[in-house]
């Protein structure tokens, strides 16, 4: 233990010892011989205690000095404080234990900082449930009408994140100026085809006058890159393998050429955005944007693409890359004189969630999360060592042929530890054709897959892999009928007679007036909020 560790345990013990005899701290003070102002630092851990004065204040709190002693070293903390160690908040805050044990000193400080950050936590968790809330009935007040003249409302959950896919979006993904800077480095360095993290090396000690080194992360960090722009190096980890290590170093040589070039302002111009970091997650992008170009460059790409007919695995292996660096760059062929196929992209794990995605297709994602069950992204975790293929259809009849391929991580032989990621990508049903995964059809409507957005959103009246009613829907049940999946709208024409409901049997008793009530003869209605429902002529 440090000194100033050992003071501020003095000084909180001796204040406990205090408080718990109800002794005020100018009584102790002058009991003790000191000034109030000296005692008070002493206690704050801000004073060495003198042996003499320990000893003697000791004996004033009639304390045995040896057990006194001997539990100095556990540094003990306020409780409400020691639980807030575990919070992400203060992890990336820094505040180590010996701080905390120094705020304890102050048990009032210390309980309206618990209480203040609990609060704060409570106060976000019911913003964040309220936002949601909103926006899921903006959405669902927009959507229910479409051809109302109403606007496309507040998005309410319209995140950083979503705000720099519209910024792709926009751009179509495709931004000429970094091209052509990828170009003339690989032309002034004689880059080859497979670029290795070798070459990327000099490349960056050359030209950006940065030296590369590798050093492990301080224990309990996952950074795996740092710039450190005062010793003029990029510091990478060690434990980086060829493949993510040659993306790190391009994605560095990227930011470097977007600051050197002030490209990041030139190409979002005068654009305003809505949040504060969506201009360095743009950053971010561009300079991944600016590492694909540089690893699979335009032109041989184009052409390789071509002749293997998207052969995302071959491809791969032809440039000594990931599959999902090769996905990614698939969605870049923009170039008006040498355009791809369109696709949409994404990027989701085990469970669902979706952490990254591009509509190159047309194709709608749900902004509050989830997505439909049904999509190759997600089947594809049940043969993780295939390729998974399949036409999907929508509600309103677009149809897309999708694959997808899990890629696997594992950290000491554990893919818990590591990550298991599902990648996916999606084109128009009609270029299925040009595809080396495409499958043969003749019947796209008994071949494809019905599918959706998401349970939410999704039109479909029989889906049995729901997970939720759809906000299309008034929803609405008959506990005589039953679906094969609880949340998928029951049809007026499904239910059932309803002679037995409300506990009425056949016969059953009429409104007191010898008349049936006409309501309980009648089945229970769920119709859609969008159209108007079909009703059947009884």
């Amino acid at each position: 233990m440090n000194e100033n560790a050992l003071n501020a345990n003095v000084g909180l013990k001796l204040r406990s010892l205090r408080l718990a005899r109800n002794i005020k701290q100018t009584d102790a003070a002058k009991d003790l011989g000191v000034s109030p102002a000296y005692l008070n630092l002493i206690e704050k851990g801000k004073r060495v205690m003198p042996f003499p004065l320990l000893w003697k204040a000791l004996r004033y709190f009639d304390q045995d000095p040896e057990q006194f002693m001997s539990t100095l070293g556990e540094g003990r903390v306020d409780e409400a404080l020691a639980k807030l160690l575990d919070e992400p908040l203060l992890k990336s805050l820094d505040i180590d234990p010996e701080s905390l044990q120094s705020l304890s000193a102050e048990p009032k400080l210390a309980g309206t900082v618990a209480a203040l950050f609990n609060l704060y936590k409570n106060t976000r968790t019911q913003l964040e449930n309220v936002l949601a809330q909103l926006n899921a009935e903006e959405r669902a007040r927009t959507q229910s009408a479409p051809g109302s003249s109403a606007g496309p409302g507040l998005r309410f959950d319209y995140s950083p994140f979503d705000e720099v896919s519209d910024f792709l979006q926009t751009h179509h993904n495709y931004f000429p100026e970094l091209e052509e800077q990828a170009e003339a480095l690989r032309r002034d360095f004689k880059l080859g085809r497979l670029l290795t993290s070798a070459q990327m090396v000099p490349l960056l000690e050359e030209r950006f006058g940065y030296r590369v080194r590798f050093e492990s992360a301080a224990s309990g960090s996952s950074v795996v890159r740092r710039f450190d722009p005062e010793n003029q190096e990029l510091i990478l980890s060690p434990d980086l393998t060829e493949q993510p290590l040659k993306f790190q170093l391009a994605a560095s040589i990227g930011l470097m050429v977007l600051d050197r070039e002030k490209l990041v302002e030139r190409i979002v111009g005068a654009v305003r955005t809505r949040h504060a970091e969506t201009q360095r997650l743009i950053k971010v992008n561009l300079a991944n944007y600016f590492a694909g170009a540089l690893m699979l460059p335009y032109g041989d790409f184009f052409k390789e693409v071509e002749r293997t007919r998207y052969d995302v695995e071959l491809l791969s292996n032809l440039f000594g890359t990931t599959y999902e660096t090769v996905a990614h760059r698939l969605c870049n062929l923009s170039d008006p004189k040498r355009r791809g196929l369109p696709f949409h992209f994404l990027r989701s794990d085990i469970a669902g969630n979706i952490s990254k995605r591009y509509s190159g297709t047309g194709i709608k994602f749900a902004t509050g999360g989830g997505s439909c069950g049904k999509w190759a992204v997600h089947l594809a975790f049940l043969n993780p060592s295939q390729i998974t293929r399949q036409y999907s259809m929508m509600p309103d009849g677009t149809s897309y042929f999708c694959f997808a391929k899990v890629q696997l991580q594992p950290i000491e032989g554990s893919i818990v530890r590591g990550t298991a990621y599902s990648i996916g990508l999606g084109t128009h049903a009609e270029n299925a054709k040009y595809l080396a995964y495409g499958l043969p059809t003749t019947d796209l409507r008994k071949d494809a897959v019905p599918s959706g957005i998401s349970c939410r959103f999704c039109e479909r009246t029989d889906c049995n892999q729901r997970a939720a009613a759809s906000y299309r829907f008034a929803f609405s049940f008959d506990e005589y009928t039953k679906k094969d999946c609880f949340f998928s709208p029951l049809l007026v024409h499904e239910a059932g007679r309803g002679e037995h409901r409300n506990g009425e049997g056949r016969n059953g008793h009429g409104n007191g007036n010898g008349e049936h009530r006409e309501s309980q003869r009648e089945p229970p209605r769920v119709e859609s909020l969008d159209k108007p429902s079909r009703r059947r002529n009884n």
